[in-house]
């Protein structure tokens, strides 16, 4: 059955998770508003059927004022500090974005009647290394060891708590390695978007380690599938992890990036970097049975549909 049309916020919005959601959103049909500080997010990836507002969720005044003219329906909050090594480095501003812009995203919630609220989580930062014949269910042990990690957790119980004591509706989504346009190919995460920039540039690339630190690499299209159905009236207060559950290496990754690209030059090997794990894969069955979602975008399709996102924006026609 179609959901009807509803009045949804997205914060981080411009980013690059942000806004293929906001573009399922509006393709289904629904109307929104996109809250983005710019600090990361971008406006070419502005979907410009919905209503910007430039703000950041730490400026409780602005916030209160978008809340009261948006008369939302649904929130769906991805704003945030997303750089792991920054939250290693200044944990305490992590924590004042990440945490008590949160805290300010869930109060205008609760004031302005909001039903619903769908979180961005992380299954990797909060499940730590994982065995590789058995992928994390959402029941596993949580072993956040990075600030931002330790915040993505703390986060879903807030989220909970408001749902208890205050009646919100909640859906959590734990991802896992997302991929795909738009990512950014200049920051510590998005392997596929910083490979894709140095083969499509024909430069040498790193790779740290021995390569076979294995991830588990979802579709952002898939996400924001994922993002469309978790509005649906079934969904009160739940918990999914989002990806594949199947195993990518890194030199598996490399090798499946050069077919069809003219770059033969042999990675680099740099020294494995302090504390990267080795191993992270989600168990999904969950999000099938519950969620009604299913990731549909093979890797090899998806890797070369965002090798050629980024060919188009070093060579636009």
């Amino acid at each position: 059955m179609p959901i009807k049309p509803l009045r949804i916020l997205v914060t981080g919005g411009a980013g690059f998770i942000g806004s293929h959601i906001v573009d399922a959103y509006i393709q289904e049909g629904h109307r929104v508003t996109v809250l983005d500080n710019l600090s990361t997010g971008k406006k070419k990836n502005l979907n410009p059927r919905a209503v910007f507002r430039r703000l950041d969720i730490r400026n409780r005044r602005s916030l209160s004022e978008a809340f009261r003219a948006g008369r939302f329906d649904a929130v769906n909050h991805l704003a945030a500090q997303m750089d792991v090594r920054k939250s290693v480095e200044d944990p305490v501003h992590d924590a004042d974005i990440n945490i008590f812009g949160l805290l300010n995203i869930l109060e205008e919630c609760r004031l302005q009647k909001v039903k619903k609220i769908l979180f961005s989580s992380s299954g990797g930062t909060i499940y730590g290394e994982c065995n590789p014949r058995k992928p994390a269910t959402e029941n596993a042990a949580s072993r956040p060891l990075s600030p931002y990690g330790i915040a993505k957790l703390a986060s879903e119980f807030y989220i909970k708590s408001y749902g208890e004591l205050h009646g919100l509706e909640y859906c959590i989504l734990r991802y896992a390695n997302v991929y795909g346009p738009r990512q950014d190919p200049f920051g510590e995460a998005g392997v596929v978007a910083i490979f894709s920039n140095h083969m499509l540039a024909n430069e040498p690339l790193v790779i740290f380690g021995n390569g076979r630190q294995s991830r588990d690499f979802v579709n952002v299209k898939d996400v924001a599938a994922a993002n469309v159905l978790a509005l649906s009236g079934h969904v009160k207060k739940e918990l999914f992890n989002i990806g594949t559950g199947r195993l990518t290496s890194v030199n598996e990754l490399f090798h499946s990036m050069t077919r069809g690209l003219p770059y033969d030059r042999k990675p680099h090997r740099k020294p494995a970097r302090a504390g990267e794990l080795l191993t992270s894969v989600l168990d999904i069955s969950r999000a099938r049975r519950v969620l009604r979602w299913t990731p549909r975008v093979p890797l090899q399709q998806g890797l070369e549909a965002t090798v050629a996102f980024f060919r188009d924006r070093k060579n636009p026609s």
